[in-house]
């Protein structure tokens, strides 16, 4: 079955507590309809800035109940489909990414999408880099905002969540509660002036719910390369975490040691910023399918 789900159905934090969109089973194909990181709150370089809501930064559509997604399960989110708007924003100034200690204003700037290109300016044209910056499922407990990467995903800014990739999720609470939103025409890794090539989009998935599946999450497959993701207080600690899950992996799939394990890393992994502006920040780590039998 296909589902549409509006941008209406936006959402600023997740959580258990958020009334459904609708529901899915599993197999369904989902349309989210998504607003900008701003909600839409900015359509000329001209805007006061300071007249901008605030409380409506990195919206999520959503979420999805999808039925006989239990706690301890995975959700996997195969997205085939990223159609974004024909106009860019972006936004920094002072205290705001990592130059934010020598901005003394705050800016806008509004690029158009050309023929697959984003004319930054006369002179530089950048190739579209479509990517989801928010997905994630409600945590097991509280709230998180969408503004906010964790454990159950939310605002990994992760350039690899992107056509042809499979996302998959933890399962906290009865039904995953999946929402998504925060795109980007392109971001590079870091998204270090705070945001990325921020649009409008409608993005198309197809949801499964996988029973007793031991991959820690998240994680990401694309082109024949397996990424795990983390994010923590400190990148160090992103680091960290996203590699010791890929040994985890690496331990079930083959017949390596622990110490084989880390050494196929220094070899053959690579270790990879996501993002470093938000609350939490985001590390991978990636290693090609090639190496894992049992994923292969």
């Amino acid at each position: 079955m296909k589902h549409f789900i509006s941008k209406e159905h936006a959402i600023y934090a997740m959580s258990a507590d958020n009334e459904p969109a609708c529901t899915a089973k599993s197999g369904d194909t989902i349309m989210f309809e998504t607003y900008d990181c701003f909600t839409d709150q900015i359509t000329s370089e001209d805007q006061v800035i300071e007249a901008l809501d605030w409380n409506k930064i990195n919206p999520a559509t959503g979420p999805i109940f999808i039925e006989g997604a239990e706690p301890g399960d995975v959700l996997e989110v195969e997205i085939h489909k990223i159609d974004i708007g024909d106009t860019v924003t972006l936004m920094t100034g002072p205290e705001l990414g990592v130059l934010g200690d020598e901005l003394d204003a705050m800016t806008i700037k509004r690029v158009p999408i050309v023929d697959e290109e984003l004319q930054f300016t006369e002179d530089i044209k950048i190739p579209v880099n479509k990517m989801i910056g928010v997905i994630g499922t409600a945590p097991a407990q509280g709230a998180i905002s969408c503004g906010v990467p964790d454990a159950h995903g939310g605002n990994m800014d992760t350039a690899v969540i992107t056509e042809g990739a499979k996302l998959y999720l933890p399962v906290n609470v009865a039904g995953g509660l999946l929402a998504l939103g925060d795109c980007h025409a392109a971001m590079g890794d870091g998204e270090v002036s705070v945001c990325g090539g921020e649009v409008p989009a409608q993005v198309t998935v197809t949801v499964h719910v996988l029973k007793n599946h031991t991959i820690p999450t998240p994680y990401v497959i694309k082109d024949n390369t397996i990424s795990m993701i983390a994010s923590a207080k400190t990148l160090d600690e992103a680091t960290v975490i996203a590699t010791k899950n890929m040994v985890h992996v690496i331990k079930q799939s083959t017949a390596l040691t622990d110490a084989e394990a880390i050494h196929l890393l220094s070899l053959a992994g690579q270790l990879r910023i996501s993002q470093i502006v938000d609350p939490n920040k985001t590390a991978r780590m990636e290693l090609p399918l090639r190496y894992l039998k049992s994923l292969t």
